[in-house]
């Protein structure tokens, strides 16, 4: 069974959906009679070809570089042209390929040799006292150590094996990542503090591979909005839509309309304004909440009300409720003894931002991740299955609080 999917890019914004249908027709007939004619299958078969001819050495090695990422150090001890001497693969290289018994000294010793690259292998975003990092670095050389490859057209060529896998290989590098054992990442509000959060990825030892989700707000009232939304996108993160966000999308329509611009300086509009097109699509994708039943869990911005079915919950409500009253009236201020999450039964476990407030908030039922970065406070995430929780300092307060308090 052949799967194909690619997407499709137009050099002209000026092109009609009819147009694009009928392109995108043309494309798959094309794909179709390459598939019945036999041309895709006997290509397939000469790559599959040629991976078999080479060593396991040489497989272990390309596997390595395309999860963990470009190793130097490793590189210069190997010399895969020398065909003239026998290769004698290293124990980490039999563990890697699968091929070889290891006795219980052999096995002790790769255990050591693993954990000590694991050390020493570059981080996410940098090291972890380094909080300069370039908005647009992260990719591997890109001078703060980086996290994927950057595989665009651009810069295919400087790509490991110029971005070209064959079928064996695709499926050596898939399992490796299922080993890595990809977790969930939930992130509460980051409010564009963009140091903060890849400090807190960094320290939640994040992967490619790893799933992040942030819980909202991800823009507005911090140091730099655009950038951390481009971030989002570029890692492949996915995310549930804050009222901040909702606002941005509210005047990039507004925008889209003709309307005039605020006479008072609006934040919301400034970003609407700056973010580039691929980031307002993403911003524009992010829905009222997730669902998953796997974790057995919910993600919301602002909270869920308790005895309500998901699909008639309100959207307003789940941008902005803070507490529920003991009449049963919904509101966004801060009660301080009546938190929304203290009435949610379960039995999902839910996930939420939007009350810096109260802080982490840890009910049986409901995780509340808002620590109040963007006012000096902290940036904190949950990494799920395990529910551990991690947290990293604001560099500094950069929106002042100014909330009323109810009793």
């Amino acid at each position: 069974e052949i799967d194909i999917c690619f997407d499709m890019f137009t050099k002209s914004n000026q092109m009609s959906q009819r147009q694009r249908d009928k392109l995108g027709r043309r494309i798959n007939q094309a794909l179709a009679q390459a598939v019945d004619s036999g041309d895709m299958v006997m290509a397939l078969a000469r790559s599959t070809r040629e991976e078999t001819a080479w060593s396991p050495h040489l497989k272990a090695k390309v596997i390595s570089e395309m999860i963990m990422g470009d190793n130097e150090d490793y590189d210069e001890e190997i010399d895969v042209d020398d065909e003239d001497e026998e290769y004698q693969p290293t124990i980490v290289e039999k563990l890697v390929s699968g091929e070889g018994v290891l006795d219980e000294g052999d096995a002790s010793k790769a255990s050591a040799i693993l954990k000590s690259e694991a050390e020493e292998m570059i981080k996410p975003f940098g090291k972890s006292d380094n909080h300069v990092v370039a908005t647009d670095d992260l990719f591997i050389g890109g001078g703060n150590g980086g996290v994927f490859f950057d595989y665009s057209e651009g810069n295919r060529l400087k790509t490991p094996f110029s971005g070209n896998l064959g079928p064996l290989l695709q499926d050596a590098v898939v399992e490796r990542a299922k080993q890595n054992k990809p977790r969930v990442i939930a992130i509460g509000d980051v409010h564009g503090c963009l140091d903060e959060l890849q400090t807190l990825l960094r320290r939640c030892d994040y992967h490619p591979g790893d799933v992040v989700i942030f819980l909202g707000d991800l823009v507005s009232k911090g140091p730099d909005s655009t950038s951390v939304v481009q971030m989002a996108r570029e890692i492949g993160a996915i995310g549930v839509r804050g009222n901040h966000d909702f606002e941005v999308i509210r005047w990039h329509q507004a925008i889209k309309s003709g309307a005039d611009p605020p006479v008072v300086g609006s934040d919301h509009y400034n970003i609407a304004s700056n973010l580039d097109v691929a980031d307002l699509k993403w911003l524009y994708s992010l829905p009222w909440y997730l669902s998953s039943k796997e974790l057995n869990a919910l993600f919301v911005h602002a909270g869920f009300v308790s005895g309500i079915r998901l699909a008639k919950q309100n959207p307003r409500l789940m941008m902005n409720m803070r507490s529920i009253l003991p009449d049963g009236t919904v509101t966004s201020k801060f009660f301080n003894n009546w938190p929304w999450a203290r009435l949610w039964d379960g039995p999902q476990t839910v996930f939420f931002g939007h009350d810096a407030d109260r802080g982490l908030q840890q009910y049986e039922h409901a995780i509340g991740l808002d620590t109040g970065c963007v006012y000096g406070g902290r940036l904190s995430a949950c990494i799920l299955p395990e529910k551990r929780l991690v947290s990293v300092s604001a560099k500094r307060e950069y929106f002042q609080y100014r909330r009323k308090h109810f009793d």
